[in-house]
């Protein structure tokens, strides 16, 4: 009999993975993916940075670079950060795998076997995966429209504190939130530092989709709290540029204190040695060229099309007891159904009418509230959205009629 280790046996398939091969089937429409239009990749400035590479930059690209990244990805993303008020002067940079790698190397440098910590409920599930892996004690706080509930959240910490079992970090997704969609106020990141900060316990920022904003209005609630913090906090801020270039460069990065940076750098090492130099290298280009920014112009316009579509087609076919917060940025829309619904209930009638979304019980990190649905704009164009949600809207009506 196959023996596997302990930290693997609790591991399950996500239902997003199992849902993927239902999504290309065809006809099937698909709300279920948070990954980028096919339809919107930057393709040809990529072809023309491809193009121009130099023979010397081609035999950088086909080789190991250094663990921590390469220089010239280190310096352009340093700038490109610094615009947006990133503190890249008093933390360090070390470009990842993606940025659940990142995740990944800070659960291993903090996490031992039955070491609390906190989590939002719901929660990205690619993170809750990474901290099961290394037999994490998951404490989860609920959110609310303004962010995860602070009198909850120092309950909570107290409770463990009392216990003796200090939470090792806290992870949160502030930013248009996977999957509830949620922009933290800037009170609520505020109040957040402080209450951390009081506590010394570290916070780990994960900012996949904070580029993806709508309005310039929402500047304020849109500040990086790790820029917030100062010295009062420790804080590890994650990003990627999945969702701003293409998931299939396979590159995130980590901007840490330098208290945490080596050990970061030597987990690394031991993963993976070092991020694909060839995207790397794409990378680099595409920001020094300063095309990123008319890109992510372009694709703002498009995702906020998108949204406003299936807002339109939300506010006339949902039933008035399901509630929902309209996106200001990002990929999702978080449908909050009535006590008792099930939605993975919901979900198996929307796949027989031709349409697939993902059930809320896959970001419960207790795995146990089924009462949402996670409906994702980003890779469905206008036209299918309009065709799409009305089916979801029947399916919701049909279990709350028979509930």
């Amino acid at each position: 009999m196959t023996r596997f280790a302990k930290s693997v046996e609790a591991l399950r398939a996500s239902q997003i993975r199992d849902l993927m091969s239902l999504a290309t089937r065809p006809g099937i429409i698909s709300f279920a993916g948070g990954m980028p239009g096919n339809d919107l990749f930057p393709l040809k400035y990529i072809d023309k940075i491809t193009a121009e590479l130099t023979e010397r930059e081609k035999q950088v690209a086909m080789q190991y670079g250094p663990t921590t990244g390469l220089p010239q990805l280190l310096e352009s993303l340093s700038e490109f950060l610094k615009k947006k008020g990133l503190p890249v002067e008093s933390h360090k940079l070390i470009i990842t795998t993606g940025s659940l790698q990142a995740i990944n190397i800070l659960a291993k440098a903090f996490v031992d076997i039955n070491d609390d910590i906190i989590v939002e409920n719901p929660s990205f599930i690619g993170a809750l995966s990474a901290f099961k892996s290394y037999e994490a004690n998951i404490n989860s706080c609920g959110l609310d429209d303004e962010g995860i509930i602070i009198d909850d959240l120092k309950n909570m910490i107290e409770s463990l504190e009392a216990q003796n079992r200090k939470p090792k970090f806290v992870y949160i997704t502030p930013t248009f939130h996977n999957p509830a969609g949620v922009l933290y106020t800037y009170r609520r990141r505020k109040q957040l530092v402080e209450l951390l900060a009081g506590h010394d316990i570290p916070l780990i920022e994960d900012d996949a989709y904070g580029d993806l904003t709508f309005e310039s209005t929402d500047s304020a609630d849109l500040t990086p709290i790790v820029s917030m913090a100062g010295n009062s906090l420790e804080v590890c801020y994650t990003g990627s540029f999945s969702k701003i270039i293409g998931p299939g460069l396979r590159l995130g990065w980590m901007l840490v204190p330098p208290t945490i940076y080596r050990k970061c750098e030597l987990i690394k090492q031991a993963f993976d040695a070092c991020s694909p130099s060839y995207t790397q290298v794409l990378a680099d280009k595409f920001l020094r060229s300063g095309v990123i920014y008319d890109y992510l112009a372009e694709i703002r316009v498009e995702y906020k099309k998108r949204a406003k579509e299936m807002i339109k087609q939300l506010e006339e076919y949902l039933p008035k007891e399901v509630k929902w917060v309209k996106p200001r940025g990002g990929f999702y829309i978080w449908l909050r159904l009535p006590e008792g619904v099930n939605s993975t209930e919901i979900l198996k009638d929307a796949i027989e009418q031709g349409v697939v979304f993902v059930s809320g019980k896959t970001f419960d990190p207790e795995d146990n509230a089924d009462n949402a649905i996670r409906v994702s704009y980003c890779n469905t164009d206008v036209d299918t959205i309009a065709r799409g949600i009305p089916i979801v809207a029947k399916a919701i009506k049909e279990h709350l009629k028979n509930k």
